[in-house]
């Protein structure tokens, strides 16, 4: 069992450097746990904040997936928009540009990210 990290969410503590956002609590849950295979983050997006980074992943190939762990949000990626809700998981290919909009009750979400055949390294923490 010495082999092994438990961590609770909500005693990760949230981000609170320079690129925090407003309305966005962002843990990062792999370092946490001690991870170094892949990206793993935890965003607490507070009801109807659309501030969630646009972003895509051209430059590191790096895949995505985005699972709602409570509440729900728009996935927008362009003109493209998919409601998500508890339970939802979904993918996300590097080249595609994304954002995140918390649906009226909020959102937690946990964030999955790696590049195929690459190490992982943070980008923040």
């Amino acid at each position: 069992m010495d082999d092994i990290t438990v961590k609770r969410i909500d005693d990760i503590a949230a981000y609170e450097g320079p690129h925090a956002i407003e309305g966005i609590q962002f843990r990062f849950a792999a370092k946490a746990l001690g991870i170094t295979a892949w990206g793993m983050n935890v965003g607490d997006i507070a009801p109807g904040v659309t501030r969630w980074p646009e972003h895509d992943h051209v430059a590191d190939g790096q895949e995505e997936v985005y699972v709602v762990l409570r509440g729900s949000v728009e996935l927008v990626c362009g003109e493209h928009r998919t409601r998500l809700s508890a339970g939802s998981m979904v993918r996300v290919p590097p080249h595609v540009r994304r954002t995140l909009h918390a649906g009226p009750e909020g959102a937690r979400i946990l964030a999955i990210g790696a590049t195929p055949g690459k190490p992982y390294t943070p980008q923040f923490g």
